[in-house]
């Protein structure tokens, strides 16, 4: 049994998640781990909420809550909705813990004594109106790479390049607007990840199997400009992890704390910490650590491309520069930007449709479906509610929906509510038994690679299979002048829905689970062979007639929501 960690980048703390964060993190990262685990491997799915920093504070303020009440019930909100997307972790932490406070300043700690922080006296944005330094996000203005109106003070979000704030062209504060901003001096802590770019550097270049948009992105801030740079790990804010020199003070760094980018991805290791202390597992540094146990680990994570450079280089350099026995990561799925109807979906901006949005519109199935299957993998997506009712319409009601119905009310009707008896295979059952056989070894090779695109159109495809069986066949035909023949048919193809739903279940885990339920089996076991999988339901075996699985969407519909969602949110 394969060891499998996995993780999916940890989303601020300061407001709900629109659909783009979803699809570019969360649920293709849940989407691999129902299928390793349906696929019998031992796994461990890990997430957070990140809560540190001027986010989380500016927050907290409009809502007019302390910093940590605040983070305390966004946790609990972010939590419930994940929940209802059905996202399966194992623990959903978060990186204001005592457990991610204590680690990261040994880490921090561990690497001073290795020499790879130095104090550096530098020169950062301050705002008069604000009366505190700026962090790097809360600066905007023009990229001076590529033009970019609303790059932010650390990175372009266009172009992806690294910035620093007096990079930008007329810049200004996010948080009041105004652009009296000056610079004063104060003293930091800077990470030597310029001494770690050749063994960071030969580390990706090992990595030939990872997604071109990671090792791009990658490489880019390697070798752009004057190529890795050190990165300032504190900052001058009141909420986060205290700088510590592991567990002792650090002179001249009183009241400051480390940078969420340091923190967040040291959130990983010690959400499994969590996970452990409140009595969901045991042993967690096996996960973690190669001294104990962990070689035998496969350690994938799942972000949006805008996280890449931190997790292909600054937590690594973290790892590597300690030169303790930690986990690398040893595949990193990236996605490009989903945006919507024209425009990029935007967090601070309350641009799209967000997460609990969604659920109020419609059950969580028919957004997994969809943006799975239209995940931006190889380039930008684009949400449309047009696209959205068409495809779900077609494809779960009109493909997986009809099957699942069509079966069970014409047996119910003709035989009874049990799988029934009589008839034996010919070539056509033939035939469908190797069709399903090559298109389900297509979809275990897609999902195992994370091509969760192709897999969706296989997984599509396995569906379109059992209705083409059907109208080939026309069982309700048969019925008329050979009743075993047909009896038949309908038992092959009520298997056929149970093994519908084993398959199904990474994408659409309630409609599988209506499927298993209504099958009355508990025999979730996967398909490795399609023809002993299509027996496993015997002629005599009870099953329901479910409720139909989806409902089509209508013109109203989605006509009502366009409007409702052009604008932003309040």
């Amino acid at each position: 049994m394969a060891r499998h960690l996995i993780t999916s980048a940890i989303p601020y703390i300061n407001g709900i998640k629109h659909l783009g964060n979803l699809v570019g993190s969360q649920l293709p990262a849940d989407l691999f781990a129902r299928y390793m685990r349906a696929r019998g491997n031992e796994v461990l799915f890990l997430c957070a909420t990140d809560e540190h920093g001027t986010p989380a504070e500016l927050a907290a303020a409009k809502a007019g809550k302390p910093v940590a009440e605040y983070c305390a019930e966004m946790h609990d909100v972010q939590a419930k909705i994940a929940e209802g997307f059905r996202l399966s972790f194992d623990h959903f932490g978060r990186s204001s813990s005592p457990q991610n406070q204590k680690l990261t300043q040994a880490f921090a700690g561990r690497l001073a004594d290795m020499g790879l922080i130095r104090e550096v006296t530098e020169e950062q944005v301050y705002s008069i109106a604000d009366g505190r330094f700026l962090p790097d996000r809360y600066i905007e203005g023009t990229c001076p790479n590529c033009g970019f109106e609303s790059a932010r003070g650390d990175q372009c979000d266009n172009c992806t390049k690294q910035l620093d704030p007096t990079d930008l062209i007329d810049a200004h504060s996010t948080i009041s607007g105004s652009t009296d901003l000056e610079v004063r001096e104060t003293k930091h802590l800077y990470l030597c990840q310029s001494e770690l770019k050749d063994d960071l550097a030969a580390w990706i270049d090992s990595k030939a199997d990872w997604p071109i948009l990671t090792t791009s992105i990658a490489k880019k801030w390697l070798n752009d400009g004057d190529g890795l740079q050190d990165r300032g790990i504190t900052r001058d804010l009141d909420w986060g992890v205290p700088v510590k020199r592991g567990d002792a003070e650090w002179p001249g760094m009183e009241g400051k704390v480390f940078y969420v980018w340091f923190d967040a991805p040291i959130e990983y290791i010690a959400c499994a910490q969590e996970w452990e202390d409140a009595g969901k597992g045991t042993d967690w540094e096996r996960w973690w650590r190669t001294d104990k146990g962990a070689e035998d680990v496969t350690y994938t994570q799942f972000m949006g491309k805008d996280n890449v450079p931190f997790h292909t280089l600054s937590f690594p350099a973290t790892i590597k520069g300690t030169q303790e026995p930690w986990k690398l990561v040893d595949y990193i799925k990236s996605f490009n930007y989903l945006n919507y109807d024209g425009g990029q979906f935007s967090t601070s901006r309350g641009r799209g449709v967000f997460m609990d949005q969604a659920l109020e519109l419609l059950p969580s199935d028919y957004w997994r479906w969809w943006l799975l299957s239209h995940a931006p993998e190889s380039s930008d997506a684009e949400f449309t509610w047009e696209t959205f009712q068409t495809d779900t319409n077609k494809d779960l009601a009109d493909v997986l929906g009809n099957f699942v119905s069509r079966v069970t009310k014409f047996c119910r009707s003709k035989f009874s509510e049990d799988v029934p008896a009589g008839g034996t295979y010919g070539p056509a059952e033939e035939q469908l038994i190797a069709d399903l056989t090559i298109r389900i070894r297509a979809y275990e090779t897609h999902m195992e690679a994370t091509e969760v695109r192709k897999a969706a159109a296989e997984l599509r495809a396995i569906w379109v299979l059992g209705n083409e069986y059907l109208q080939f066949n026309a069982p309700w035909t048969t019925f008329k002048t050979d009743p075993e023949t047909a009896a038949m048919q309908i038992r092959l193809a009520l298997n056929l829905i149970r093994i519908y739903a084993v398959l199904s279940a990474p994408f659409i885990p309630d409609a599988a689970a209506t499927m298993i339920a209504a099958m009355q089996t508990d025999d979730d076991s996967w398909p490795t062979d399609v023809a002993a999988a299509l027996e496993t339901l015997p002629a005599g075996h009870a099953f329901t007639v479910p409720e139909n699985l989806f409902r089509k969407i209508t013109d109203e519909e989605r006509e009502e929501w366009a409007e409702r969602f052009a604008g932003t949110r309040d």
